[in-house]
């Protein structure tokens, strides 16, 4: 009883802290529930299930406000449906040590673009064909990962030129399905413990609704995200000590 506490109070911490700055904490969730003790493969699942959970209100708001630009959006939509839970069942027979690589090169490169990334696009790419090819990369990365893969998809689109706001409301309605469906083909596999995912959901709720107040009410975004991206920086350098020594 007493470490589903703990477990709920890390989810509830960080889910206020990243909410704060308009994105999910399953990212730095996933490393610590790692660090307290559960097994790298299920804290991925519990990781995702949670962001799925509290993020997913919001892509169903935004289909029903008719914000979404459907032709932009259904290309990476369906590439990442299909290709986050091939990531996800391939994660199995993947060795632990290269996924837990891949996933401290992912929190450097999150941290980076949180505290020093601009806003500004490398290239101007037009076409489908872009589109179908980033949703495929992000969504198979992610679903191995066990991220949901707005800290991928986000800059990465934002660099080859598309509209900023277009990605903002692409990513919040994209993501949680894509982290449902990864989060559904990991616990066709892995032995889950249901009571820890609920406790973490229900955490991670309450979190997400006070930091969207904050956010929106109170605070600076941009040390928000100077702050988020200094925590993924320590969790980023205390895995990648863990792994060398």
């Amino acid at each position: 009883m007493n470490d589903y506490l703990l477990y709920s109070s890390i989810a509830f911490v960080l889910s206020t802290v990243f909410s704060m700055g308009g994105t999910g904490s399953g990212i730095a969730l996933i490393p610590v529930l790692n660090f307290f003790g559960i097994e790298f493969i299920v804290a991925k699942a519990t990781g995702l299930f949670a962001g799925a959970s509290t993020t997913i209100t919001s892509s169903i708001m935004n289909i029903k406000r008719k914000v979404l630009d459907f032709s932009f959006i259904w290309p990476i939509a369906l590439m990442m449906l299909i290709f986050a839970p091939i990531g996800a069942y391939s994660s199995q027979f993947i060795n632990e040590s290269l996924v837990k690589s891949l996933f401290i090169l992912l929190l450097f490169y999150s941290a980076t673009m949180m505290i020093f990334g601009k806003k500004k696009s490398l290239t101007h790419t037009k076409g489908k064909a872009i589109l179908f090819i980033v949703g495929a990369f992000v969504g198979f990365l992610a679903g191995l990962l066990g991220v949901g893969g707005g800290n991928i998809l986000m800059p990465l689109l934002i660099l080859l030129g598309f509209d900023s706001k277009k990605v903002a409301v692409t990513v919040s309605s994209v993501v949680p399905f894509a982290a449902l469906s990864s989060f559904l083909t990991y616990a066709s596999y892995v032995k889950l413990d249901w009571i820890l995912l609920i406790c973490v959901m229900l955490a991670s709720i309450a979190g997400g609704y006070i930091g969207n107040y904050l956010m929106h009410f109170k605070l600076d975004q941009a040390k928000t995200k100077k702050l988020m991206g200094a925590i993924l920086y320590i969790l980023a350098i205390k895995m990648l000590y863990k792994m060398l020594f």
